[in-house]
């Protein structure tokens, strides 16, 4: 199947899990996890009309850029971000998804204010604790978002979280809704019941993930097929 056949089944399927919770399609982002794709697969997803795409590593965006390859459509940044590369980073992309601590946080404002510009940023929740994985633990997330309020060039729009990859459906759910109800939680006490962006789910979960509350999927392999590794890592 083509790129633009994938992405038109993707969106069947987002809005039939959508509607169980009330909402439609519309009501979901669909972004297109871009990672190992070359300029040409991003101009075919943007032509089919994909809501957003994203990239993993900063490396990579920076070539696409240089090539167009996004033109048309918003781009975000959904990988791990590291500190020393937020400058080539920030202005660049429409959304930082992967925000997982206070010194990320406080180096995006830094930068956005030497551009003078606010960097819209989505809060990483890892979710299981997981010693390898970036984002703040439940708990500290309520923190870093009230910090986020104090820094007049970052915005935050919500949440982001990736569950454990091992994690069998029951469990993954579990995690959703965990998020779901910090994201609800954080809406309530900080931003006043404006509409959060809780950015969960991926090709292997994202109608679990709509159906757990989702507003935003990042889906890579299921609408661009197989990636083929030369070094390792992992699908989004």
């Amino acid at each position: 199947m083509s790129i633009a056949e994938n992405i038109a089944l993707v969106r069947e399927k987002i809005d039939a899990a959508a509607r169980e919770t009330g909402r439609t399609g519309r009501d979901i982002t669909l972004v297109g996890a871009s990672k190992m794709n070359d300029a040409a697969a991003c101009r075919e997803a943007v032509a089919a009309g994909i809501d957003a795409l994203g990239e993993n590593r900063v490396q990579e965006m920076r070539a696409k850029l240089s090539e167009n390859a996004y033109d048309g459509a918003p781009l975000h940044f959904i990988g791990h971000l590291q500190r020393n590369k937020v400058r080539q980073v920030v202005g660049h992309v429409a959304l930082i998804q992967s925000v997982g601590s206070e010194a990320l946080l406080l180096e995006i404002e830094k930068a956005a204010a030497a551009l003078n510009l606010v960097q819209p940023i989505l809060l990483e929740v890892n979710v299981a604790g997981e010693e390898a994985k970036s984002g703040f633990a439940p708990p500290e997330v309520f923190r870093a978002a009230e910090l986020s309020l104090t820094l007049p060039h970052v915005r935050t729009r919500g949440l982001m979280t990736i569950p454990p990859f091992d994690a069998d459906r029951p469990a993954t759910l579990r995690y959703f809704q965990e998020v779901r109800a910090l994201s609800v939680d954080i809406g309530e006490k900080l931003f006043h019941n404006v509409s959060m962006e809780l950015s969960m789910g991926m090709s292997g979960d994202y109608q679990d993930a709509v159906r757990a509350g989702a507003t935003m999927v990042r889906v890579g392999t299921a609408i661009f097929g197989a990636r083929h590794y030369d070094t390792g890592g992992a699908t989004s």
